[in-house]
């Protein structure tokens, strides 16, 4: 007597892409914190001994990868770009897209940058010393600030954790403790000294310092209006206190009236 053979058990195709979805969320967040280190430690030997590649006249290509490093990121910050995303990505991976476009468009400069000849100024002796202190103290004051206000969160790791998880994120702290006891950007502002000190400011690495420059203090501005807009009178009377960034920092970066 013949057996009639039981159906194949089949995975529903919603419940697969499901699980499909989630694997590939997993492996992002793993990939981005990776490409993250190694971003960080090709951005130090960047800043620090300049590009790979001489190029006497490569100011414009150089002037171009310095601007195309903030334009990536500043549409993904924009409002109307966030909202749109929240309809394709889920919130807990939009941290690690965030990072992973900073990463390869730094990644992508850094292959592509021109070293030129030409020096602004080269210092020696105890100058270039007391220069090179202020780098590497920008590195420790960098690293703390973003201890202070969470680097999971800078990174996309802590977004993605509890992604991963299965838990609602708590709701961001808002931090004057520490170096933000006395400006209210101290991310921006160490990152001013990476590019501010060092002691050969190349034609190229001068290019570069003044576009970032104009980029962190229109970062540190517009971060402002969004931090108005999501904490209000809180933030408000802490700027009202508390300038945004010194040195620079005039106008609307200094105090709130």
């Amino acid at each position: 007597m013949s057996q009639v053979a039981a159906p194949l058990r089949t995975i529903p195709n919603s419940d697969f892409s499901q699980r499909l979805g989630r694997l590939t969320g997993i492996a992002f967040g793993i990939g981005t914190q990776l490409l993250f280190l190694w971003t960080v430690v090709h951005l130090f030997l960047f800043l620090r001994y300049g590009g790979w590649h001489e190029y006497p006249k490569a100011w414009l290509g150089d002037l171009l990868l310095a601007v195309c490093f903030a334009v990536p990121h500043s549409i993904l910050l924009a409002p109307p770009v966030s909202r749109w995303l929240r309809g394709w990505i889920p919130s807990g991976l939009q941290g690690s897209l965030h990072c992973t476009t900073s990463c390869l468009t730094l990644l992508a400069m850094f292959h592509y940058w021109g070293r030129m000849q030409f020096e602004v100024w080269h210092a020696t002796g105890w100058v270039e010393q007391a220069i090179l202190v202020g780098f590497y103290g920008s590195w420790v004051a960098l690293l703390y600030s973003l201890y202070c206000t969470g680097l999971g969160y800078q990174t996309g790791l802590t977004q993605w954790w509890y992604w991963f998880r299965q838990t609602p994120a708590p709701k961001r702290e808002f931090v004057t403790r520490g170096a933000f006891r006395f400006m209210r950007h101290p991310v921006y502002m160490s990152f001013l000294g990476l590019i501010w000190f060092t002691p050969v400011m190349t034609l190229d690495h001068a290019i570069l310092t003044v576009v970032w420059t104009a980029y962190i203090y229109a970062g540190s501005y517009f971060k402002d209006r969004r931090l108005l807009k999501f904490i209000g009178e809180p933030y408000y009377e802490y700027g009202k206190r508390i300038w945004g960034l010194p040195i620079i920092g005039f106008g609307s970066l200094r105090f709130f009236r």
